[in-house]
């Protein structure tokens, strides 16, 4: 009998199903064993990563027995690692994460060790460390609390309600002091993941039909959550070379190698658009000088834009007044054995341009960059000033086709404002962040980890068929 005031006793079974909302486990058969002093965790591809001030571990789960083809991905901190003896005699060191343990209504932190006990029926052990003063087991009793059941491991609600985790993501980027780097990091870093900056150049590559990697500074790279490029135009086929490795190892990348590819060539960029049905200016390019003058003609009356196909940032692009003047410049592009297009000049534009950014499929920010006295260029680097702007429906329509066109998961169209509806000017694969944010007041980098951090999210398992079905 108990004392006035006494609190009831939390009573328990041999085994009981449990939940682990932290890592984002709703139903789980545990094994309520007061023999044993720790508590523990089936876990596998167990792998500790972050500083060492603040290490973490991820690892995967099979939450139902037998079901390998329903794997949920976890991260916690590390707050150990402890050497471990288990039933059989047999030591090992596993790593010890805490994690709320949900039995019932009833909530408590508790300290886990991680190891793998895929050929057993219980997916957690329970230990006496874990049970408090007020729990009562009673040994010859199952599922004194509530039944819990693997079906919703099945649900779309499964997707959404998964905990925030840990990733591990890498920017690959030979300017890790450049603004747009520097948000990645500091932004990815403030949301608790762990994310390095790889330089493009010093990643190499082992290619070989058992598995693809990545090596840098001679140890293999390990497996990320999410490859962020940030490409730079000299080195874009090494990048998109090593980027094809990470797609191939089944890494999330943010944008893939073939859409930074075609969006980097600019004329297989207008040709990608074209295809499209996107809306842009008319456009041409000839081989022979004898075309010359028909080249001309496809494009209208001067003044004319004449670009590199290589020129970035507004560089190794010409404005030709004059037909006589195009001629000039296409002659010096040819003798220098430069490739190059010719574009129709959009006189009503008035040396502005604006810049949507186009994160997952949705205008994240947008911009309108003018261009600087005396100049038709509105490239920031050229200097040109950014401005807030609100863009139309239609203008909003065309950006979205254009990052579609190149399924880019990040992208900065660029658009003219022309009488007869908005043209693409170009489609930028690895667009700044430093003048979009400054002039929408719009944080992009957190837009576009909620983006990644979405993406890399376990879908729910599909349900098996039963034999005969």
């Amino acid at each position: 009998m108990r004392e006035p005031g006494e609190k009831a006793p939390f009573l328990l079974g041999w085994e009981e199903w449990v939940a682990l909302p932290g890592l984002g486990l709703p139903a789980l058969k545990a094994k309520v064993d007061t023999g044993a002093r720790t508590s523990a965790l089936h876990a596998f591809d167990i792998e500790p990563f972050g500083p060492i001030n603040a290490p973490k571990v991820r690892f995967a789960i099979h939450p139902i027995p037998g079901r390998n083809d329903v794997t949920i991905p976890c991260s916690a901190r590390a707050i150990d690692r402890r050497e471990v003896i288990s039933s059989n005699g047999e030591m090992d060191y596993r790593y010890v994460i805490r994690t709320e343990l949900q039995i019932g209504d009833r909530r408590w932190p508790v300290e886990v060790t991680l190891t793998d006990r895929g050929s057993m029926a219980y997916r957690m052990l329970i230990g006496r460390q874990a049970l408090g003063e007020d729990v009562t087991v009673r040994p010859q009793d199952s599922f004194v609390q509530p039944l819990l059941g693997y079906e919703v491991y099945h649900s779309a609600a499964m997707k959404t309600a998964a905990p925030p985790r840990t990733l591990r993501i890498a920017v690959l980027s030979r300017e890790g002091g450049a603004y747009s780097t520097r948000r990645l990091v500091t932004e990815g870093e403030a949301r608790g993941h762990v994310v390095e900056v790889l330089d493009t150049t010093r990643c190499y590559l082992a290619i070989n039909a058992a598995e693809p990697a990545v090596w840098y500074d001679g140890q293999r790279l390990p497996r990320y959550d999410a490859v962020v490029p940030r490409i730079g135009v000299s080195v874009t086929a090494y990048g998109a070379a090593i980027l094809r490795q990470f797609e191939a190892a089944g890494t999330f990348v943010v944008n893939p190698s073939d859409g930074i590819l075609a969006s980097r060539d600019k004329l297989m960029a207008h040709q990608v658009l074209a295809r499209h049905r996107v809306p842009m200016p008319v456009t041409a390019i000839a081989s022979s000088p004898k075309d010359t003058g028909n080249l001309i003609d496809l494009v209208g009356q001067a003044p004319l834009v004449v670009k590199l196909l290589e020129s970035t940032q507004g560089r190794g692009v010409v404005l030709a007044e004059t037909r006589k003047a195009a001629q000039s410049v296409i002659s010096a592009f040819r003798g220098l054995k430069a490739d190059f297009l010719v574009q129709q000049f959009v006189r009503e534009a008035g040396g502005e341009d604006v810049r949507a950014l186009v994160i997952g499929g949705r205008i994240a920010a947008a911009m309108r960059r003018v261009a600087a006295p005396g100049e038709f260029r509105s490239n920031l680097h050229q200097g040109g000033r950014a401005e807030p702007v609100k863009l139309t429906r239609e203008e909003r329509d065309v950006a979205l086709r254009a990052a579609r066109a190149f399924r880019l998961g990040l992208a900065g169209v660029d658009l003219l404002r022309s009488d007869d509806g908005p043209k693409v000017l170009e489609v930028n694969s690895s667009p700044g962040f430093e003048g979009v944010e400054s002039a929408s007041g719009r944080n992009v980098a957190q837009i576009l980890y909620e983006e990644i951090e979405r993406r890399v999210r376990p879908a729910p398992a599909r349900k098996r068929r039963e034999a005969g079905a």
